[in-house]
This record gives C-alpha cells, structure tokens and sequence, in this order.
C-alpha cells in the first residue's frame, strides 16, 4: 500500500491559506501539552484556533485533571502568532470502555487504539461541527508509535459525517517530535509515560511518551 505524506499534504494547504491571506477557524484535538507544543507553534501561524482537550481514555480522574491543566497553561505561556482558545469535553472514561469492550487484550496500536482514536476524533468532528469550526486536526500524529495513516482515514472520515474540512498531518516529521520534546523542557510540562488508558499503564508502555 502506498504511504501517503500527510506532512506535505499539510504543507499544501497551509501555503494556500498564506497566499490567500485567509486565516479561518480550526479545532485542533489535543492528547496533552508536550504533543500540543509543535503542533500550536505551527498551525496558529495559519489558524484562529481552539484547543479541545477530549480524551476519555485517560481513565483517571487525576490524571486527566492535570493533562487538562497543562494543556491550559501552555496556551496562556506561548507567544503565539494568533490568539488560542481553550475548549474542554466531558470527563467520560465509560464511553471508552464501551469503545474498548472486546478489545482489552488488544496489543497497544491495535485494534482497541483505533477504536479509542474513532472515538475521540469523531467528538472533535461534532464539537467543530456544533461551533462552526470549519477545520479539524489532532495532536496525535506526532507521536511515533501512532499511525498517521490511520489517524489521518479516521480523521477524514469524521469530518466528511460532519460536513467539515479535515486538515491533514503528520506533525512528527521534519523533527517535530523532537521539537515538542524541546518545548515540553522549555515550558516545564508534566510528560506522562503512558498514553492514558488502564491497558497501556498495565502493561507498563513507558515508551509511550507523548
């Protein structure tokens, strides 16, 4: 199967958007702050942008809480071109374990992740849908053990039920894991060790650093 490169597909679009000087809204699906990092740097040159903190696989309450809180204070401590505007979901963990129902020996990547990403851009979609955000992305891609591809399929997907416009990505090339990696160090965000859901914490998936 051809491997498309959603990092120049986005480069497309965002060069479209500097010619024609137009700098419409974009809901961007954030996992954390340290993924967030690169990806606000880059798409508030382009975008009016609101940042949805939805992640019902962090199953603890605690751990969601402070994901949540630094996502928040890393928007307000940026220096960014255009002004980013916090949005938050519901706190659900039940809608992930309907999600995950049959697929809890599922290995990390596999099919219980692609249900958790469904669920989690498919709310994004209809939050953006709901406030009349015409764009759609997620944080997601930038981690390396996350399939652009398939975020990217499952993004489109969401947009097109929804009526809007799915920007694609793939925020970790040309070194963008690093940077986010030299952004969390510059901002002193909290990097978790794993992604959020009780599977991957049992299996102690510290590779996981997103």
């Amino acid at each position: 199967m051809n491997r498309i490169n959603y990092q120049k597909k986005m480069e497309e679009v965002l060069a479209e958007l500097q010619k024609t000087g137009e700098v419409p809204r974009l809901l961007l699906h954030s996992c954390c702050a340290p993924c967030s990092s690169r990806c606000l740097e880059v798409l508030s040159e382009h975008f009016l942008i609101t940042d949805y903190y939805y992640n019902p696989n962090i199953t603890e309450e605690e751990e969601y809480r402070k994901r949540a809180e630094e996502l928040q204070r890393l928007i307000g401590a940026m220096p960014l071109p255009h002004a980013v505007t916090y949005a938050e979901g519901p706190f659900e963990p039940e809608a992930f374990f309907r999600a995950a129902e049959g697929l809890e020996e599922e290995p990390e990547g596999g099919r219980r992740c692609e249900a958790c990403f469904r669920l989690r851009l498919f709310e994004a979609a209809r939050f953006a849908a709901e406030a009349g955000i015409p764009y759609l992305t997620t944080s997601l891609t930038i981690s390396p053990l996350k399939d652009a591809q398939l975020l990217n399929t499952i993004g489109e997907e969401a947009a097109e039920r929804f009526g809007i416009t799915w920007l694609p990505s793939d925020f970790k090339k040309k070194d963008g894991y690093r940077r986010s990696v030299a952004l969390s160090e510059e901002y002193g965000l909290y990097r978790q060790n794993y992604c959020g859901c009780i599977f991957s914490k049992r299996r102690d998936c510290v590779i996981v650093r997103n």
